[in-house]
């Protein structure tokens, strides 16, 4: 009896150490702020001294590590978009071009039966793509998604079909930031469903709204994945040049810019209905800046939130921007703008905070880093696993943010159509593919002005050499839709 006894105490003081050391490494596993903005310049950070306000991303960059020579997958919103959450180069998940339709860029208003079988509404990415809240799941996480999706519109495409746990937000590359239409076509949707509850409210509100929301419910209880992937500061979807000439913002975020004199003119140069009434450059920059600045608000909630429940510093907080800026952007001192494979189209702003992670306070980190990192490095920070035949083209970044290593990253690749671009080291090759490019050295030349081609042959010859074999690579790689044949 004494020895049963015994045995059952002993039972019972393991299963309760081990339920400790469950509840104390569920207890340290961090969290997950994932922060995009959409078409943010690479020098649009109040810290930087150009006039925009963001006190958050300020204070994200005093509090964290602030990466200057940080990357996208593509230079424009849907293959970024997948990209990030596949940590596969876009030629390898599928998504190589831009799930839209172009019809309404000459002034096209589709009717709803006509937009239900367009390609915007049909096309998405491949289902046996992996993506981060499914690879988090297994360890407890919880995932919610708040925003722009662009990956999908059809049910088994959305968020929740993908291993996220709530979603609310559009399914397109754009919107009216109060209709939330898309040219016309109504695009909010809650989890599986289509909404038009919150029509007339700006949408980075509600994006603040339901991101709250989402922490109130689940922050401090579980470990929790929250992407914000915000449409600010994008130009607006509308078929209406004057709105769509520019970016909505609240009134309250203009009227902390100094006034435009001007705010609209007419053109005959429009590319579909002359004459037409659009923005001024000058209107264009201050309500490009104002929606920074109102996104920046919303940040800064969920950044106290995170405080109040005292979990923010183990939370990992990533901010970056989709693409290149364009629009009201400021690109200085990189060339070139979104859509192109000149490093204003690519390299973009990105910061990163966590301090129980071991990232330094206040430090401005220039290694080669990209998007394609975030999946593995989430993944070793989470204790997650890789599923077994998962071909990843990122790397964990944490040793090189930590200052112990270098990058592991040497090279990367692009290509938009006939639009390409190669980095090895500190060379690029860029071919615009209308005459345009030439060879760079970026360690002395980042904003792309001299071209080296006829001084280094041998050196361009390298980069082409192993750009046709990134290329060979991609196609050897097991298709995926939606553009690829197979």
């Amino acid at each position: 009896m004494a020895r049963t006894r015994l045995r059952m105490i002993c039972i019972l003081a393991t299963a309760a150490f081990a339920l400790q050391v469950t509840s104390v490494a569920a207890a340290e596993r961090p969290n997950i702020l994932l922060i995009v903005s959409d078409d943010q310049g690479y020098n649009d950070l109040g810290q930087l001294g150009n006039g925009i306000i963001t006190p958050a991303l300020d204070r994200l960059a005093n509090e964290g590590t602030r990466l200057t020579n940080f990357y996208v997958a593509w230079p424009a919103c849907t293959p970024s978009r997948a990209s990030l959450l596949t940590g596969r180069y876009p030629q390898r998940n599928g998504i190589y071009d831009m799930i839209r339709n172009e019809a309404p860029d000459y002034g096209h208003h589709y009717s709803p039966e006509q937009y239900a079988v367009t390609f915007e509404r049909i096309g998405g990415m491949d289902q046996r793509e992996v993506i981060i809240p499914q690879l988090l799941k297994p360890n407890g996480y919880k995932s919610g998604i708040y925003g722009k999706w662009d990956l999908g519109a059809l049910r088994r495409m959305l968020p929740t079909s993908r291993g996220f746990d709530d979603f609310y937000g559009f399914v397109n590359t754009g919107i009216d930031y109060f209709t939330h239409e898309r040219y016309g076509v109504p695009c909010m949707v809650r989890n599986l469903e289509p909404t038009e509850a919150d029509k007339g409210v700006y949408c980075t509100y509600l994006f603040q709204r339901e991101a709250l929301r989402f922490l109130d419910e689940h922050a401090d209880k579980q470990p929790f994945f929250l992407y914000v992937p915000f449409n600010a500061p994008h130009n607006s979807s509308s078929l209406d040049p004057q709105i769509r000439s520019s970016v909505q913002a609240p009134e309250k975020f203009k009227q902390m810019y100094p006034p435009v004199e001007v705010e609209t003119r007419v053109t005959n140069k429009y590319r579909y209905g002359t004459p037409a009434t659009v923005a001024t450059a000058e209107a264009r920059r201050r309500d490009y800046r104002a929606a920074v600045t109102c996104m920046d608000a919303s940040i800064a909630a969920m950044l106290d939130t995170l405080e109040q429940k005292q979990i923010l510093d183990n939370t990992i907080v990533v901010f970056f921007s989709d693409n290149g800026g364009s629009g009201g952007a400021d690109n200085s001192p990189l060339r070139g703008r979104k859509g192109q494979t000149w490093e204003g189209g690519i390299r973009v702003p990105c910061l990163v905070r966590w301090p129980a992670g071991g990232i330094p306070a206040g430090q401005v980190c220039d290694q080669f880093l990209s998007s394609l990192e975030l999946l593995p490095s989430f993944l070793a920070a989470t204790g997650s696993s890789v599923p077994q035949g998962l071909v990843l083209d990122g790397y964990d970044w944490w040793p090189t943010l930590r200052g112990e290593t270098d990058s592991p990253r040497t090279e990367m690749f692009w290509k938009r159509r006939a639009t390409i671009g190669a980095r090895v080291g500190n060379w690029k090759w860029v071919d615009m593919g209308d005459g345009k490019g030439g060879l760079f050295d970026l360690a002395t030349d980042p904003g792309e002005t001299t071209d080296l081609s006829a001084e280094h042959p041998q050196q361009l010859q390298a980069l082409r050499s192993r750009y046709q074999a990134w290329l060979k690579q991609m196609d050897a790689a097991e298709p995926r839709g939606p553009f690829r044949d197979f």
